[in-house]
Order: C-alpha cells, then structure tokens, then sequence
C-alpha cells in the first residue's frame, strides 16, 4: 500500500492527488525536508529509504523540481492536517487517481517496481 494525499481547495492543483513532502529550505537535503514535512503534515515520522524519481515539472504558478523517495513509517498513523484526503492505495490502483503531473512519472517507477 501507498500513501497517497489529495491536495485541499486551498492549495494550488485543488482536489489532485500527490505524494506527501514539500519544499527544501536552504540548509536540508531533500531527505531532512521530506522528514520534517512528513512531521509538519502529517505528523508522523517516516525512515526515508530508496530514490525513486526526480521530476521537473513547469506549471503556470512555477517550475518544480520534485525529488520523491520510499518511506516506511515509523510510529504513529499519518493524520490529516492540510490535505483534504489522505489514503492508502494499492499499487495496482495507483494510476486510478488524479495525480498532480509532477507525480506522475513517480507514480509510474512505484507501478513498474512492483510490476503492477
């Protein structure tokens, strides 16, 4: 199972699905960035394994770079906090949500990983 985060009304792409993370700041690796906004979203920890995609992605609010990695949580159950929805979703079904475009290739390399 994956898990996967609709993004809110409020938020730029509203009601389209992402893998939960967020922007670097100055002094982080992507790894330390993806631990704290697990931890900001989310609140839940998460040991940060494998790389499995970085995309560029130009969207008409900016361009991004997005850096996406295996996690395996550690303690307490993600909760909601920004997100409208939060879900975990069979690899298999992964391609029956409404990714962000950023997300997609990532989506894909999840997909062909497990050979779905």
């Amino acid at each position: 199972m994956v898990l996967a985060a609709q993004r809110s009304s409020a938020m730029s792409l509203p009601g389209m699905w992402e893998f939960p993370g967020g922007k670097i700041e100055r002094s982080e690796s992507p790894k330390e960035a993806l631990l704290r906004e697990l931890k900001e979203e989310l609140l839940c920890d998460a040991e940060i394994g494998e790389h499995v995609a970085t995309t560029e992605h130009e969207y008409d609010f900016g361009f991004v770079i997005l850096t996406t990695y295996y996690c395996s949580l550690t303690g307490e159950e993600p909760r909601l906090t920004e997100h409208s929805e939060i879900r975990w979703v069979l690899v298999s079904e992964l391609d029956q949500l409404n990714w962000a475009p950023a997300d997609i290739p990532a989506v894909e390399q999840v997909m062909r990983d497990f050979q779905v």
